[in-house]
């Protein structure tokens, strides 16, 4: 019988790990692999340490990346639209807390990556480590 409840008692325990609900996957757009580390007392990216700023970091990811600061932590996005196959247009422009595909003149939120059509925005990782932050797929 004590085997039995020690295995009803693991099994939940197997069954309750998570990928932290980071899912990566979008038919439009690539998976690349990189690492970045931002140095916020530069002058290009001491806008992060403020609330709602954001900043384009170009070269990196598929169309450059969007870095937020959400005020509890930091967000970072790709700038290729999500909904869009890659053109001359599907680079999204910042307007506020806003990103806009230049395409079709969606906007996505830079808190949550959320916008109205089928895919969000293309989310990155990140760790603070003091003044810099670590940018990574």
């Amino acid at each position: 019988m004590k085997k039995y409840s020690f295995f009803l008692l693991i099994i939940p325990l197997l069954f309750s790990c998570s990928d932290s609900g980071f899912n990566n996957t979008n038919p439009y757009l690539p998976n690349y692999s990189f690492t970045m580390d931002i140095n916020m007392k530069l002058p290009s990216y001491s806008n992060l340490k403020f609330v709602s700023n954001s900043v384009i970091i170009p070269g990196l990811g598929i169309r450059g990346v969007i870095v937020f600061n959400t005020g509890s932590g930091y967000n970072a996005f790709d700038a290729a639209c999500p909904n869009q196959v890659l053109s001359p247009c599907s680079t999204m422009t910042i307007k506020g807390i806003k990103a806009v595909c230049t395409c079709d003149n969606e906007e996505y939120n830079l808190f949550t990556g959320q916008g109205t059509l089928q895919y969000p925005m293309k989310q990155y990782r990140v760790q603070v480590n003091g003044d810099v932050l670590r940018v990574y797929n």
